[in-house]
């Protein structure tokens, strides 16, 4: 199963509001707990050690390009 990278959740606006309402009203350290046990529940559900490390990729990538300096 290739990872999937376009938009595939059928409303990722309600899905946002519905992830920014559970991190309302935590701490930093319980925001980070949050954010850490849902994506080993997601890693856990999607089950592809291909997927995951491509997926692992993909956000590193992405974390680190934002970091460069654009010229």
């Amino acid at each position: 199963m290739p990872l999937i990278t376009e938009s595939h959740i059928a409303s990722p606006d309600e899905f946002y509001e519905a992830l920014i309402d559970a991190h309302r009203d935590l701490s930093t350290p319980q925001s980070h707990e949050l954010n850490a046990k849902l994506v080993l529940l997601l890693a856990n559900h999607i089950g592809d050690n291909a997927v995951l490390a491509e997926a692992l990729g993909a956000a590193r990538d992405s974390v680190t390009a934002a970091a460069q300096p654009r010229g």
